[in-house]
């Protein structure tokens, strides 16, 4: 007993060391998460999905794929902010307001209680940058050194914005118009509030802006590498938004002279394996998660600079073409190389997927009640609508989490659901493609179409075979299947409602402003 009471303190402190390396090491284990977003970039224009058919190859983002696993049914959403919230909040566009392409002076815009990933991934020690276009909101208050980032450098709009003021009919003597709706500069920000305009992102910048911005991101994160501190990195890209601007000695580098906008696919694949090159040079490539995506599918009614793919119309529409996109993840000995997933995932997924892989599995149950991820810092109750596939990606269970998507159109209109193999659609875009897909009224269906998404999956049956709507009637019942869905996920909104409503291109909401204070003032007028 005496020898027992004498080696008990060193075998105490052997447990005490013991544990505090393991800790130690957890903490070190923790992965690098980089994901890198392209803009309005089609599954054709990546040769991993196409094999070159449009005349160039994208190596290194091929390389992805082949070193991990690659998506065939991974949904975006329909436009440009609503792909890149849904994505950093984990919740769907309805949720956060965050549906409408943001524009310049724009009063919506990332709300504070909207949690980010990158606030949630706080908690677990990582230091946060994002890099390149944002698109969530112009104001200080939106930007994404208030939400949880430690660094941003980049651009807030869509490329065609910022050289609206280069324009030969801006109006520059309008001095109430050019405050109100001109673009800011690139921005420099941190989290201790310094914020640096860098200067307009003019046409001419336009040709080298990832340059600047895909630096900025090495040199992140080389610095958080040194330091040994995981890190989270978003960077996007603006290729290959239009209006594509490529440097004199870049045009041609396609092999196919006249065509920038293949000129600018090719750019972009070499920043991609710029960001690629410096994790291998790091020697930090074997412990960091690499996902490639982009924000919603093609553009198409600005052809020949436009993005292309397999699937129905293009961005802005309730069709496949709008959300459907390129997808892809590399986490060496974690996620089995050159895999190819017909499974259903969604970039509402990777909030709730990425916090697991950080270690919080628990992340989606705590935002339901109320969570603060760092002491002292703000609470949120949120409720995500993305699911957790890590035990999918790395092979611990054969299927994907995710068996349904909503589709929301920017007006934040519920225009389809998927259910399985199953697609019903509540209200369609008619026109076939082009500027009407924006401009054009969502038609509301009386009885909604139903399409299988194996069988069809470029949804060409209503429109070119004669038996379309007699299989319809024979399974109209599905109808009932997606209706029944789609009020329960609706009720959800009951409890957690809507940040803020949609933006609105048009003067509808200012008419109803207006309208309101008229009527009111009309009940106060005093009677004759």
């Amino acid at each position: 007993m005496t020898r027992i009471r004498k080696w008990l303190p060193k075998l105490a402190l052997v447990a005490t060391s013991v544990m505090a390396l393991s800790a130690t090491a957890t903490a070190a284990e923790k992965p690098n998460i980089l994901v890198i977003f392209g803009d309005d970039i089609g599954q054709t224009n990546i040769s991993a999905y196409s094999m070159g058919v449009v005349g160039y190859k994208t190596p290194n983002i091929d390389r992805i794929a082949k070193e991990g696993m690659m998506f065939t049914d991974y949904y975006a959403e329909n436009s440009c902010t609503a792909g890149r919230s849904s994505f950093i909040t984990g919740q769907t566009p309805l949720r956060t307001g965050l549906s409408k392409v943001g524009a310049p002076g724009a009063t919506v815009g990332l709300q504070k209680r909207d949690i980010t990933i990158a606030q949630a991934l706080k908690s677990q020690g990582y230091a946060t940058g994002q890099f390149g276009k944002n698109h969530l909101g112009d104001k200080d208050e939106y930007l994404p050194t208030n939400h949880g980032f430690d660094e941003f450098f980049g651009n807030l709009y869509h490329l065609n914005a910022e050289e609206e003021p280069e324009r030969p009919y801006w109006p520059k003597d309008d001095a109430e118009f050019v405050k109100a709706n001109s673009p800011r500069g690139v921005i420099h920000s941190f989290a201790d509030g310094k914020i640096e305009d860098t200067g307009a992102l003019t046409t001419k910048r336009m040709e080298t802006i990832d340059d600047e911005t895909t630096a900025a991101a090495q040199a992140f994160i080389e610095k958080q590498a040194k330091a040994d501190k995981p890190f989270f990195v978003w960077m996007n890209t603006t290729r290959m938004h239009l209006f594509t601007h490529v440097r004199d000695s870049m045009k041609g580098q396609s092999g196919m002279p006249g065509n920038e906008y293949a000129d600018g696919m090719v750019e972009h694949d070499g920043d991609v394996g710029k960001l690629l090159k410096t994790l291998d040079d790091l020697k930090i490539a074997d412990n960091t998660i690499v996902v490639y995506t982009t924000d919603n599918g093609p553009n198409q009614f600005s052809w020949p600079d436009a993005a292309t793919t397999p699937f129905r119309n293009e961005k802005n529409s309730n069709w496949e073409g709008a959300y459907r996109v390129p997808a892809m993840i590399r986490w060496p000995g974690k996620v089995k190389p050159g895999e190819v997933s017909n499974e259903m995932f969604s970039g509402l997924d990777w909030f709730p997927t990425l916090l697991a892989a950080a270690g919080d599995t628990d992340v989606a149950s705590k935002l339901l009640k109320g969570w603060a991820p760092t002491s002292g810092g703000n609470s949120f109750k949120v409720h995500l609508d993305g699911y957790n596939q890590l035990p999918y990606l790395t092979g611990q269970q054969p299927n994907g989490a995710r068996n349904e998507f909503f589709y929301f159109n920017d007006d934040g209109m519920l225009v389809s659901m998927r259910f399985g193999n199953w697609k019903a659609v509540f209200a369609e875009q008619r026109a076939p493609g082009g500027f009407a897909v924006w401009s054009n009224p969502f038609t509301p269906l009386r009885v909604p179409k139903i399409f299988n998404l194996r069988m069809d999956p470029y949804e060409r049956a209503d429109v070119v075979s004669d038996q379309y709507y007699d299989w319809s009637t024979k399974n109209v019942y599905l109808v009932a299947v997606a209706t029944t869905k789609a009020a329960h996920f609706l009720q959800t909104f009951i409890e957690y409602p809507p940040s803020q409503k949609p933006a609105s291109f048009s003067i509808d909401q200012i008419r109803a402003a207006v309208d309101a204070k008229i009527e009111e003032k009309m009940k106060n007028q005093p009677a004759q």
